[in-house]
């Protein structure tokens, strides 16, 4: 392992493979939490799932006792944007339930986040979704070997503004990821690109936008945890972790890598089997 400018981790091929194996802890605990959350359940009931399911694939939860943090997922519904504690809330139908996931495997990270509609949720909020996930793969797809990391940003910003008229927060980053879950650089939501480190492999990061259907203001809740909206607004927040190789790009946390995705958009993938 190799530190290279502004704090920047470079992985090895052989600690990539290991953020590989905690991506995919994440990516199924992810797929299961979305085929099991229903109206009715708790946001602890689903904590508790995806604690057993990391525990018992030999992970460790990234995000308990991180900081104090009481939970492993961040379970944050509607007007919450991140960070929101896992407890007693009951979900209802209509709700909008983002999951943010994170796993350690022998010491390295893997981290990503999905929003999920619970129930049959209405058209603004599907359209919310939509245009965040879509956002997201704009920014892995617009990474290149010799790019620079704002690359990404203005291709998520480019993306969410040419589809409505939504917030993109920008005090909420992604951010460099491997031996630690948070490390240089921070991956902006929005911005010129051309600006930040080049992209070189062994680089990984976690990309993640949260955008909403009004303001980018928004305050932390008693709790010093829950970020909320100032206007109420939904908000929805999308992350993976990925890498670039000399054949392209590898969505470690994704569960094909990232092939079906990137395929769609016309991006080369640099996973194995490539």
């Amino acid at each position: 392992m190799g530190l290279r400018g502004r704090g920047v981790e470079i992985k090895t091929p052989e600690q990539i493979e290991l953020m590989r194996s905690a991506g995919l802890v994440v990516g199924e605990t992810l797929a299961l939490v979305r085929s099991s959350v229903r109206a009715g359940m708790t946001t602890g009931d689903l904590d508790r799932l995806a604690e057993v399911y990391i525990r018992d694939q030999g992970a460790v939860p990234s995000f308990k006792g991180y900081h104090g943090f009481p939970g492993s997922l961040c379970l944050s519904v509607n007007d919450e944007v991140v960070h929101g504690i896992p407890g007693g809330r009951v979900l209802l139908d209509g709700d909008v339930l983002s999951v943010d996931c994170g796993a350690i495997v022998q010491d390295w990270h893997g981290d990503a986040a999905v929003t999920l509609g619970i129930g049959e949720i209405n058209v603004d909020a599907t359209r919310l979704l939509e245009v965040c996930e879509a956002s997201l793969w704009a920014g892995l797809a617009a990474a290149r070997l010799g790019g620079r990391v704002t690359d990404i940003s203005h291709a998520i910003e480019a993306y969410v503004r040419s589809h409505g008229e939504y917030g993109v927060l920008e005090d909420y980053v992604g951010h460099g990821i491997g031996s630690s879950m948070h490390m240089p650089p921070n991956v902006p939501n929005h911005g010129p690109a051309g600006k930040g480190p080049k992209l070189v492999p062994g680089l990984a990061l976690a990309v993640e936008p949260m955008i909403t259907t009004g303001s980018i203001d928004t305050q932390v809740l008693e709790d010093d945890w829950t970020v909320v909206t100032d206007d109420g607004s939904l908000a929805a927040h999308f992350e993976h972790t990925f890498t670039l190789t000399e054949r392209g790009a590898w969505v470690l946390t994704a569960l094909d890598g990232g092939q079906a995705r990137l395929a769609e958009l016309g991006v080369p993938y640099g996973g194995p089997g490539a």
